[in-house]
C-alpha cells in the first residue's frame, strides 16, 4: 500500500520504478479543454495512471479548437495539457459504455470531470451515486460558477470567468481600454486548486478509508486570486492594485519596453529619479507623498515616460539595478522560453512520439528533490489505449472485439 493508500500496483508503464509520489494511484479522467485536463496531466507527471475517457471519433474538445492544425487531433495545445495519460475512446451513451465506465471505477483512486452541472449525473455517473458504490472514490468536479446557485448550468468559460470576478474591470489606469487578458488565468489556477484539492482527500483517505467530493470552479479562484485586492474592498471600501501603485509602471524604450517596482523602499520615487538622471521626484510639491503620487499618477508616468524614452532597455535596467531597484525587461514568451534560466530549471521538455512530429511543450513548476516529474508518455491519440486498458480490466479479447463491432470502443 502506497503512501496515499491505494489500492493496486502502478501499471507496467508507468516508469520511473513505480517511486514517484503519486505511483499506484489510478485517475478516470473526464476533462477536457484546460482546466481539468491540467489538472490530471500534474498528477500523471508525478506518477499517476491516468486514463482519459474520450469521446468515440472526435475525443477531447481541445483536439479540434484551434483549427487547421497540420498535427490535427495532436494539435500542440491540446498537446499540451495531455501528457502522462493514456486514452479510451467510448460511447457513453450507450449502456454498454456506462458499463466499461463502471469496471474502470471499481478500482480508481480518483474521477474528474469538468462537464457542466448535471451531465455526470444524467450519465448515471454523479457523485452520490459513485460514492455509494465506490465509498473509498474521491469524485474531481470543476464548472464554470460552483454546483449550485444562479449560474450553475450556464457554460463557464475562463474569459467569462474573468469578467464576472471582477478581474477584466480592474485596471491600472482608468483610461485604459478593458481587455481580455491573453492568459488563461481561470483555467490554470482552477486546475492547480483541483490537484491540492484531490491530494487533500488522498491524505485524509489514508486516515479515514473513505473517498469524498471536491469542488472548484473557474469563478471561485478567480475570486481566490484577488485575495489582497478583496480583503481591501470589504474592510476599507477601496479598490486596490499592485500594478496601479504611482511608483510602478511599464514603459516604453529606444528599443523595446521595461518594468519598475518602486516597492520596499523608504523613498523609491528618489531612488529612481537619481538613477535615471532627473531631478529628486519626491521633492516635487506634486509627488511629495504617496497620497499626492497617487492622484497625481499620470502626470508623474509622464514624466517617466518622457525619460525612459531616450534609451535603451538594456541601460536603464543597468541603472535601475545599480540602485537595487526591482526592474525587468518586457519580453516576447518566445524570447522566455529561449532564456539560459528558462532551460536551467527544467521548463522545456521535447520528445519523439508517433507521427513524427516532435513534442515541444512546457515542464512542470514543481521541482521535487526526490523521484518527481517524469515524462513517461507523450500525448495519447483518440482511443490509442483503449485495448489494453480493457485488458487490465479483465476483458478478453473477444468481449474487446465485440465492443468495437458494437461501436462501443473506438
Amino acid at each position: 500500500m502506497n503512501a496515499m493508500d491505494g489500492r493496486h500496483a502502478a501499471s507496467p508503464a508507468q516508469g520511473s520504478g513505480g517511486t514517484q509520489p503519486l505511483s499506484g494511484v489510478r485517475v478516470v479522467d473526464f476533462t477536457q479543454v484546460m482546466m481539468g485536463p491540467c489538472a490530471t496531466q500534474m498528477l500523471g507527471d508525478y506518477g499517476a495512471d491516468v486514463i482519459k475517457v474520450e469521446r468515440v471519433g472526435a475525443g477531447d474538445l481541445s483536439r479540434w479548437s484551434i483549427g487547421d492544425d497540420p498535427a490535427g487531433a495532436q494539435n500542440p495545445v491540446f498537446s499540451s495539457l495531455n501528457r502522462n495519460k493514456r486514452s479510451i475512446a467510448l460511447d457513453l451513451k450507450s449502456p454498454a459504455g456506462i458499463a466499461v465506465v463502471h469496471r474502470l471505477l471499481a478500482d480508481a483512486d480518483v474521477v474528474a470531470n469538468n462537464f457542466r452541472a448535471g451531465v455526470m449525473e444524467r450519465m448515471g455517473l454523479g457523485y452520490e451515486v459513485l460514492h455509494a458504490a465506490y465509498p473509498r472514490l474521491i469524485y474531481a468536479e470543476g464548472t464554470g460558477y460552483g454546483a449550485k446557485g444562479p449560474y450553475a448550468h450556464k457554460g463557464g468559460q475562463d474569459i467569462l470567468a474573468q469578467a464576472l470576478s471582477g478581474v477584466m474591470a480592474r485596471k491600472c489606469d482608468a483610461s485604459d481600454p478593458l481587455t481580455i487578458y491573453p492568459t488563461s488565468l481561470a483555467d490554470y489556477s482552477a486546475g492547480m486548486h483541483m490537484v491540492q484539492g484531490i491530494l487533500l482527500a488522498l491524505l485524509q483517505r489514508a486516515r479515514t478509508g473513505h473517498g469524498q467530493k471536491v469542488e472548484v470552479s473557474l469563478y471561485d479562484s478567480m475570486l481566490a486570486m484577488q485575495m489582497q485586492e478583496a480583503a481591501m474592498a470589504m474592510m476599507r471600501g477601496v479598490e486596490f492594485s499592485w500594478g496601479a501603485l504611482p511608483h510602478n509602471g511599464a514603459f516604453a524604450t529606444t528599443d523595446g519596453a521595461l518594468v519598475v517596482v518602486g516597492a520596499f523602499k523608504d523613498n523609491p520615487l528618489r531612488e529612481i529619479s537619481l538613477a535615471i538622471g532627473l531631478p529628486d521626484l519626491s521633492a516635487d510639491p506634486r509627488f511629495c507623498s504617496f497620497t499626492l503620487s497617487m492622484q497625481n499618477r499620470t502626470e508623474l508616468h509622464d514624466v517617466l515616460r518622457a525619460r525612459f524614452a531616450t534609451d535603451t532597455t538594456a541601460r536603464w535596467i543597468a541603472a535601475l539595478e545599480a540602485r537595487d531597484l526591482l526592474c525587468a525587461p518586457v519580453r516576447s514568451l518566445l524570447t522566455a522560453l529561449d532564456d539560459p534560466q528558462t532551460a536551467i530549471n527544467g521548463m522545456k521538455l521535447a520528445a519523439a512520439q508517433a507521427g513524427g512530429d516532435e513534442l515541444r511543450v512546457i515542464g512542470s513548476p514543481v521541482h521535487l528533490s526526490d523521484d518527481g516529474f517524469a515524462l513517461r508518455r507523450p500525448p495519447p491519440r483518440v482511443g490509442a489505449d483503449g485495448a489494453d486498458i480493457l485488458a487490465e480490466h479483465g476483458y478478453k479479447p473477444d468481449a474487446i472485439a465485440a465492443l468495437r463491432a458494437d461501436g462501443v470502443l473506438a
